[in-house]
């Protein structure tokens, strides 16, 4: 989605130096127009001309060259142009703008093809020096009849007595969350593998032997002759096998909690009002400020 993003700028040096610094991040200069604001007011003195540059013919030159082309019946180029860019000649945004501008020395588009170009383009131009629209407008005295938001801005409100500038302040609050960061799992399974033991093993064998004998027979012969049996058993051992299963070694998963103190830097804003004694008139003051930063 096209975006186009607006720079206000003091004078034509700072315009330039946004523009180079533009060129130097990658914006084209098709895309980069600069004018100043006397550009803007010849809309409503030369009538149907400009002096205003189109170098990129985006929409937002397109709306400032319709701007200068009818600027003697509105009577105001510049208010054109950004009513055109803001779609309302009675939106806040375009009123502001036209008065920053008419106050201001030089005017940047750029016209971007995406949202973080415009982002970064937007970046360009206030580290090269654009003007804060809302604080200009408040310094310059600018009227508007709604309030408008903006951050670091001071909203004031003005009564037949007196008026109130509120002061905004940004406190810093840091807090905590918790993290999975890693870990560890202790997972078991069983494994096999072969084994082999060696046992020796004894067995028994009957042998039977036959002599030939020729002697006489005596009294234990004779004594022996009867009949019966004569028996001899054989044994032998086999190997049996038993398991035992026995602990060798446990694993135990346990935590170490260990703290570290990290410093966190970055910004806050507040409001800073200045009180100006206007001249034949006396100021009082009174000061009861309480400023608190928290952390969580």
């Amino acid at each position: 989605m096209n975006q186009t993003v607006v720079g206000i700028f003091e004078n034509a040096d700072q315009a330039q130096q946004a523009v180079q610094r533009l060129a130097a991040a990658g914006f084209t200069t098709e895309n980069v127009d600069v004018a100043s604001s006397s550009s803007y007011n010849s809309y409503s003195s030369q009538g149907s001309g400009s002096n205003y540059q189109n170098n990129s013919g985006t929409a937002v030159e397109g709306a400032a060259d319709v701007a200068g082309r009818t600027a003697d019946k509105a009577g105001d180029g510049i208010s054109n142009f950004f009513s055109n860019l803001f779609g309302s000649d009675d939106s806040d945004d375009a009123q502001r703008y036209s008065h920053v501008a008419r106050n201001s020395g030089s005017v940047v588009t750029v016209h971007a093809h995406s949202e973080e170009n415009a982002h970064r383009a937007a970046e360009i131009l206030d580290e090269a020096g654009a003007v804060d629209v809302d604080e200009r407008a408040s310094q310059t005295g600018y009227q508007y009849g709604n309030s408008y938001g903006a951050t670091g801005a001071t909203a004031a409100s003005t009564t037949d007595t007196g008026a109130t500038a509120q002061v905004i302040e940004e406190n810093l609050q840091v807090g905590k969350r918790v993290e999975q960061t890693g870990g560890a799992r202790l997972r078991s399974r069983i494994v096999e593998r072969p084994v082999e033991a060696s046992v020796r093993l004894r067995e028994e064998h009957v042998n039977v032997e036959r002599r030939p004998v020729d002697r006489p027979a005596t009294e234990a012969d004779f004594a022996a002759f009867k009949e019966g049996d004569i028996e001899i058993t054989e044994s032998a051992e086999r190997a049996v096998v038993g398991k035992e299963a026995r602990v060798v070694e446990e694993v135990s998963l346990g935590k170490e909690v260990t703290e570290r103190e990290e410093t966190i830097r970055d910004t806050v804003r507040k409001t800073e009002v200045d009180v100006e004694r206007l001249d034949g008139g006396r100021t009082n003051t009174n000061t009861d400020t309480d400023y608190n930063q928290r952390s969580i």
